[in-house]
């Protein structure tokens, strides 16, 4: 693992994502950031987890009961590997992400694409900015919702010991494609990390 990642002994929470050696971009999602987005959005249909790592976030899904097809780029352990969701054609109802930080335009634009009915993907809230993205995706797709995190994510490699906190502010982004084209700002209630955060999946809080 990258050195420049150590502090005091353990790993310092991520300011912004970079790939690790075993793969791009591995950062499994902290479990109580996907029941946040599962206490305000519902899903019709199967879900497709297209960026599983090891399962982390299917995992959480499943437990409400939703069919979930796991996959990924790299092997994991976890899921299908060897799955570029970047070339997939397939057309799923629906599709819910923590997509790689380098690939995250790529993954809105597919989705678009290939979700027949809703799409939320865990994104930077500073993925609002930039006037490519602007003119690229949100003028053409804009997302229907907006579910900002009050209290902050922190992400940390697999198996790195858990020490400080994160410093980036981050959102679930939900398109939904029954809605009206117009973007909608809400706030995820205050208390879902602390309700959820003792329930490990994995290794991860």
């Amino acid at each position: 693992m990258d050195a420049n990642y150590k502090l005091n002994g353990g790993f310092m929470p991520t300011v912004k994502r970079t790939a690790d050696l075993d793969g791009a971009d591995f950062y499994p999602t902290p479990a109580w950031a996907t029941h946040a987005l599962m206490a305000v959005e519902k899903f019709e249909g199967d879900i497709w987890e297209c960026a599983c790592g090891n399962g982390a976030m299917s995992e959480v899904i499943k437990s409400y009961g939703y069919s979930v097809e796991s996959s990924d780029l790299y092997d994991r352990g976890y899921g299908k590997s060897g799955i570029d969701f970047l070339n997939q054609s397939k057309k799923v109802p629906n599709i819910i992400t923590n997509p790689p930080y380098n690939s995250a335009e790529g993954f809105v634009k597919r989705c678009v694409d290939l979700s027949s009915s809703k799409f939320a993907l865990l994104l930077r809230l500073a993925f609002l900015e930039s006037a490519t993205r602007q003119k690229e995706i949100f003028n053409k797709n804009p997302p229907s919702r907006v579910w900002i995190f009050s209290e902050r994510i922190t992400f940390y490699p697999l198996n790195a010991e858990v020490k400080g906190s994160g410093t980036t502010a981050y959102a679930w982004f939900v398109w939904d494609k029954n809605a009206p084209t117009r973007t909608e700002l809400r706030w995820i209630p205050v208390g879902i990390k602390s309700k959820y955060k003792t329930k490990v999946l994995g290794s991860l809080l």
